[in-house]
């Protein structure tokens, strides 16, 4: 078969997928929007290495691809009119890693919230972003930018978007106790007062008009938390998929959503 009938062939297959999926984006679209949208959503973004292992490919590769589609799940967030969103990108126990690996993701970082922080959207949709963990363990120029996007959106209320970077649920925690400590010691509030309420208010995620997410999604098959705001996720309804994460794709959020609208909240009841 000659080349040019060849590449014809792979052209047609190729738009003949894409319509098949846009059919059924649509088809979802439709289904979904019938129910209400979870207020907040927690995305833990996992599988970026054990895709490059099965593609044999170097893990520069897996990450690079896991930030792209990072960027572009944006968008579905936009286009779908999720109030908050919460990404678990780093983990403190992923500090540990290859000094090497460690370079390539905070680069890859600076280089996408740099262009989130020049993205004309964030402003016109009012979306504050912040980041929440230990701030003090990422380098300087990732602390850099990220103050630029919390000091340029921090009046913003429409949408939220947080970034947990250096992030740990126990550290979160005990963070949190510190803080209350020291309010007692300095007589601002009484040992009796300490409740739900003071701790939520102590947490990274007291900014939020919502600090519980509504679902929890996890890509790559595993089946934990890994410390995702424990606390908050006390009711969370939780969604495991079996895609690595460079490949997750706006209708694979769009399934998790129609999944969390078919379950029956109970909230321990």
């Amino acid at each position: 078969m000659p080349l040019t009938d060849k590449l014809l062939k792979f052209l047609y297959a190729a738009s003949r997928q894409n319509l098949i999926y846009s059919i059924y984006e649509k088809h979802l679209m439709k289904e979904i929007t019938q129910f209400p949208f979870p207020q907040h959503i927690g995305i833990i973004l996992d599988g970026n290495r054990r895709w490059s292992r099965i593609k044999d490919m170097d893990k520069v590769i897996g990450h690079q691809m896991g930030a792209d589609i990072a960027e572009e799940m944006l968008n579905w967030i936009y286009d779908l009119g999720i109030k908050i969103t919460t990404v678990y990108v780093l983990s403190n126990e992923n500090l540990g890693r290859d000094p090497n690996e460690l370079e390539n993701i905070y680069s890859l970082l600076e280089e996408k919230l740099e262009s989130l922080y020049n993205d004309n959207r964030i402003h016109k949709k009012r979306i504050r972003i912040k980041s929440i963990g230990e701030f003090n363990k990422i380098p300087e120029n990732l602390q850099k930018i990220l103050r630029k996007l919390e000091d340029r959106t921090e009046k913003y209320d429409n949408m939220y978007l947080n970034i947990a970077i250096a992030y740990g649920g126990q550290r979160e925690l005990i963070d949190a106790i510190r803080k209350i400590a020291t309010s007692v010691k300095e007589e601002k509030i009484k040992v009796e007062d300490i409740d739900e309420k003071v701790i939520e208010a102590n947490l990274y995620t007291s900014h939020l008009p919502q600090a519980e997410p509504d679902l929890i999604l996890r890509t790559s098959g595993e089946k934990r938390l890994s410390g995702f705001l424990l606390w908050q996720s006390a009711y969370s309804e939780l969604v495991f998929v079996d895609i690595f994460w460079p490949e997750f794709r706006k209708i694979d959020l769009m399934r998790a959503i129609r999944t969390f609208q078919k379950r029956a909240r109970r909230y321990g009841k």
